[in-house]
């Protein structure tokens, strides 16, 4: 059997006869969905205990097994992993996280511009900054309304005609450098938490400043002192990190031959989304943590891969952010609310528009609850295509079952080939 995807069509030829058919293909995405065995749960992962009847149904009329999306070469973050779901040969295309963000809030990157994540963080009141632990990464999840109005301070009080910020979503925001090409080690904050900073400070004098001056003007702004009363975790300090330069994307219709669009709360796989040039949809409501819109953002995957688009990137950030809090609970409900919230209605709304359609599922990489940070392990994946179901009665969707199964992706990349054939 060969085939052939051109434009969201697909040509079998069954000796020598050819039929024609019409595939639609979705990648539903659990960022840091893979885990490690968890004591307090019996040795299992939560991909294990969750009630998932959906996926492992699908599980057992598809194939499943091991993608390494995450090059030894390079760091194990949601920038390079989920560039490698997407088809992109990370060795090649990767810049850095940043200038992926910057993508996805519209700011045009200059040749000589370098960009840097700016984290809005929570860190311990310890007299000197040097001493002070990371509290929390993301300041407690902090609203967008709230973040605008701390970065507009952030901005008047760092930002420069070279150095300029930008307001991101939640906790994440923007810095471009314009004409700088030196080389930085900075560490991300989400693999510091709960520990001192000391050992993690940049290096650059220019942003260890800046840090420190971030934390002496927002520990006084009214937005953090009300959050304080609030019982919330204040936004006290600005954390740069995840530098990088202009990246060259490749189309992915021209790549893979299908029009494709994503659906995510985050900026991160936005900016991809717009970098290859593929159909960005808003969600109201979506905010990448485990209150986010779960049935929007499947309504408008299905309404668009119904539509005008052959192939969905349906990106779902809270198991990541439960795994990066330590929270197991949070995450196991946020893998359930992945298969009741939208896989049973995408499975609802293909079968009432009577498609061909094909699924994978999927993390990008794992986020263990026990370090609350990325690995770079391998990840399960599952493939289901409704006009070649399998009869597999023992498969279900987990890290350990996947493993038994013989099949292996090693470059992650490749993986987009295998599902869309």
């Amino acid at each position: 059997m060969q085939n052939k995807a051109t434009s969201g069509i697909i040509y079998y030829n069954y000796y020598a006869e050819r039929i024609l058919v019409t595939m639609k293909y979705l990648i539903l995405l659990g960022d840091g969905m893979a885990d490690l065995p968890l004591a307090d749960y019996n040795n299992k992962t939560p991909l294990e205990i969750a009630d998932k009847p959906n996926i492992d149904a699908l599980a057992k009329k598809g194939i499943v097994g091991m993608v390494k999306t995450v090059p030894d070469q390079l760091s194990p973050g949601s920038d390079v992993a989920n560039l490698s779901v997407m088809g992109y040969d990370t060795t090649k295309s990767y810049t850095g996280r940043s200038p992926l963000e910057a993508a996805s809030i519209g700011v045009d990157l200059a040749d000589d511009d370098m960009t840097f994540r700016c984290n809005l963080v929570t860190l311990s009141d310890d007299v000197e900054y040097e001493n002070k632990t990371m509290v929390d990464y993301s300041a407690g999840e902090i609203t967008t309304a709230e973040a605008a109005e701390l970065m507009k301070s952030v901005s008047e009080h760092l930002g420069t005609d070279i150095l300029e910020f930008y307001a991101g979503i939640s906790y994440r925001h923007l810095l471009v450098w314009h004409g700088c090409n030196r080389k930085f080690k900075l560490t991300p904050p989400h693999d510091i938490s709960d520990k001192k900073i000391t050992d993690s400070l940049p290096s650059e004098p220019v942003f260890l400043e800046m840090m420190k001056k971030s934390y002496e003007f927002l520990s006084a702004h009214p937005i953090n002192l009300d959050r304080v009363k609030r019982g919330l975790n204040p936004a006290n300090s600005i954390w740069l990190w995840g530098e990088g330069t202009k990246p060259a994307i490749e189309s992915f219709e021209s790549k893979n031959g299908l029009k494709g669009s994503v659906v995510s709360a985050v900026d991160l796989v936005k900016g991809i989304g717009k970098l290859a040039g593929m159909d960005v949809i808003e969600v109201e409501g979506a905010t990448g943590n485990l209150e986010t819109n779960f049935e929007g953002k499947a309504k408008a995957a299905a309404d668009k891969l119904l539509s005008d688009s052959d192939f969905v990137y349906l990106h779902y950030e809270a198991p990541d952010e439960c795994g990066h809090h330590g929270d197991a609970e949070g995450k196991i409900k946020s893998i359930e609310y992945i298969d009741k919230r939208v896989l049973s209605y995408l499975l609802k709304r293909f079968d009432e528009a009577k498609v061909d359609f094909s699924i994978m599922i999927l993390p990008d990489h794992p986020t263990p609850v026990a370090t609350k940070t990325h690995s770079r392990d391998a990840i399960p994946f599952l493939i289901y295509r409704s006009n070649d179901e399998k009869n597999v009665p023992d498969a279900i969707y987990s890290e350990e079952y996947a493993k038994t199964t013989g099949l292996f992706v090693e470059e992650g990349h490749k993986l987009l080939d295998l599902f869309i054939g």
